[in-house]
């Protein structure tokens, strides 16, 4: 396991920064894994909103494991940045609640093809930010 960066981890700007520039970077570049895995508490929870056409709307309970073997094909054949573009942070004691809305790109200078919503619980353990859990609703599954 890679050491903690504690510029990752220390504050929100910090561990949201990291989450977002970690997925980021072009076809066929390996993202750095173990390094995004320390944002992470054990058990953390991401969770797609699924909508298909003719379906009902779910959520798709990962793991980070899961969620990792998802993306990795993607980004192995596809360029991919995202980047935040607002935030609305909610504190309360040692738990925060950050609604941050992105965009998805293929170029960093390019636009958007994807804009979406990011719905984070996050934990402070008086020495650092954990992610507890990630929701995420895209503009393809409204």
């Amino acid at each position: 396991m890679k050491p903690v960066l504690e510029s990752d981890v220390s504050t929100l700007d910090g561990i949201l920064n990291a989450l977002y520039n970690l997925l980021s970077g072009p076809a066929g570049q390996p993202r750095d894994w173990d390094r995004y895995r320390t944002l992470f508490i054990d058990g953390a929870r991401l969770m797609p909103v699924v909508a298909v056409p003719g379906e009902k709307p779910h959520v798709r309970q990962l793991t980070l494991e899961d969620y990792i073997r998802r993306v990795e094909p993607i980004f192995a054949v596809e360029h991919f940045w995202e980047r935040e573009t607002s935030r609305q942070t909610e504190i309360l004691g040692r738990v925060a609640h950050v609604l941050s809305r992105y965009e998805s790109l293929r170029d960093p200078s390019g636009p958007p093809f994807e804009h979406g919503a990011n719905s984070m619980q996050l934990f402070y353990d008086d020495s650092r930010w954990w992610v507890i859990s990630i929701m995420w609703n895209t503009s393809r599954s409204v």
